[in-house]
């Protein structure tokens, strides 16, 4: 693996391990601030950063398998298990909306007392820790190019939207006097986190089904090649990502009187070509054919 996917996934991994702390934290206070305060919606919400550690967990653990060298068992390397990773967190984002639900709709037929004012408070403080880390996770994400990070980004910013769902909904119990708008709160909240795991899931799973990539890095790739001096022409581009890097198949034409050699040498310039401008390029993989006329 090069040294620049190696620096990413570096990256990525510190990224993850920041959010378990912090997920971690926040579980415990809103977890001990919502039995205390009567507010199942921040219980609800302390179950959702308890998953976030979770999910950081497995982006960690992704990211660092996909770091792993090619050998004989996966000769493509490891890179699907950053993918695997983002659509885990996924699944994890609709297990726990479906769980909360449950208890939601549970509560909401349950009476039971209103929730302490001093929640909101602690609301507050959560929401501004949580979307201040979604946006530093996310930057991150982008710049290393890792689904994963950027899934477990927007867990984040799941856990900062329940945090505002709940302390709505606790704000309308406390004014209304009816204390089921905090268990309703929750269970709109339970309805946020699904549509984000959908959201995670699906490109997670289209990257892991070899998807390709836009139509823009497409013709860069092709252009790179194109300006290689003794490349006639080329074909049949094929590109799939696999964790944070790409893998290329592209099949070049040159003059049929090139020799063996020379045909080998031009097919090195073709792959250097490539990787030097497109770093997340981990593999070219070049097939030399003879130039026809059309």
């Amino acid at each position: 693996m090069s040294a620049g996917v190696t620096a990413r996934v570096e990256r990525g991994t510190r990224m993850a391990q920041a959010g378990m702390l912090v997920n971690t934290l926040l579980a415990v206070v809103k977890l001990l601030a919502g039995i205390v305060g009567h507010s199942y919606a921040l219980v609800a919400d302390a179950v959702e950063s308890a998953a976030d550690v979770f999910s950081s967990l497995v982006v960690w653990r992704g990211l660092r398998l996909a770091a792993r060298e090619a050998d004989e068992h996966y000769p493509f390397g490891y890179g699907k298990a950053e993918s695997l990773a983002a659509a885990a967190v996924g699944l994890m984002l609709l297990g726990a909306a479906a769980g909360i639900s449950v208890v939601s709709v549970r509560e909401i037929l349950t009476p039971h007392h209103l929730p302490a004012p001093f929640t909101l408070v602690v609301l507050v403080l959560v929401i501004a820790v949580k979307e201040t880390l979604f946006r530093t996770v996310l930057r991150v994400g982008a710049e290393v190019e890792s689904a994963a990070v950027r899934a477990d980004a927007w867990h984040h910013r799941s856990d900062a939207i329940t945090s505002a769902a709940a302390f709505v909904g606790i704000a309308v119990a406390l004014w209304t006097k009816i204390p089921q708008a905090d268990d309703w709160a929750a269970l709109v909240a339970a309805a946020v986190i699904a549509v984000n795991g959908f959201l995670i899931l699906r490109p997670a799973l289209a990257d892991l089904m070899d998807r390709a990539p836009t139509a823009a890095l497409l013709a860069e790739i092709e252009s790179e090649a194109r300006t290689v001096p003794g490349v006639l022409a080329t074909e049949k581009l094929r590109v799939r990502r696999a964790g944070l890097s790409l893998l290329v198949d592209l099949h070049v034409q040159a003059d049929p009187g090139l020799s063996l050699q020379d045909a080998h040498v031009l097919s090195g310039r073709v792959k250097s070509a490539i990787r030097s401008a497109h770093p997340t390029v981990e593999a070219v993989l070049v097939h030399m054919e003879p130039f026809e006329e059309r």
